[in-house]
């Protein structure tokens, strides 16, 4: 096989993905590779740029971060086991597939572009009295709250309900690439980026 055919976790084809947004193309790490796996080998400044997009993915599925002040962990089932989270990701691309009929990948790279905030607020603290400022959002942080808010919003769709969270996931990436405002991270993205506007 190739270099030029060969394909992610060989199935998908990565050779004609279009980041469009200029600044997330060095942060959005597509490098085709049978095994997703780094072992922890990541260190150092920016490391998580080396780190495949689908395995940053599943590795949010364990711990999903920060919901308002709390960190915590959502569900039981998929509390770090790589084999599963791995699962549940490829399952929602073939989802996502079926459904709109496009690369897969192509469609989550779009969906993490529409929902990552391209500026929020920081709260800054001057004699004594705390005040919102607008800043610009840097790209490694837009691509990680873009994961984080697409896992957070899939499981608060399918916690408790009949719906599993292969199928919640694939509607929030196929929301997301759409722009739908029924996205949880559009919808975050969108909220992140009013509130900025409003601090200026």
């Amino acid at each position: 096989m190739t270099e030029q055919n060969f394909k992610l976790m060989d199935k998908y084809d990565v050779s004609n993905i279009e980041i469009k947004d200029p600044a997330l193309i060095p942060y959005i790490n597509l490098t085709p590779r049978l095994l997703l796996k780094m072992h922890g080998r990541n260190t150092g400044k920016f490391s998580k740029t080396k780190v495949n997009i689908l395995e940053r993915f599943a590795n949010r599925l364990g711990t999903s971060g920060h919901v308002g002040k709390k960190h915590k962990i959502i569900t039981s089932w998929s509390s770090g086991k790589y084999t599963k989270n791995m699962g549940i990701i490829l399952d929602a691309l073939d989802m996502v597939e079926k459904k709109t009929g496009k690369n897969p990948v192509q469609v989550l790279v779009t969906a993490i572009e529409n929902g990552s905030p391209r500026d929020e607020i920081t709260v800054i603290e001057h004699a004594g009295a705390r005040y919102p400022q607008a800043v610009d959002c840097s790209p490694y942080r837009r691509v990680d709250l873009a994961i984080r808010w697409m896992i957070q919003g899939s499981y608060q769709r399918c916690f408790g309900k009949k719906k599993k969270m292969v199928q919640s996931l694939a509607e929030e990436i196929i929301k997301a690439s759409e722009g739908n405002m029924e996205s949880y991270s559009k919808n975050k993205a969108n909220d992140a980026e009013k509130q900025a506007d409003s601090a200026r």
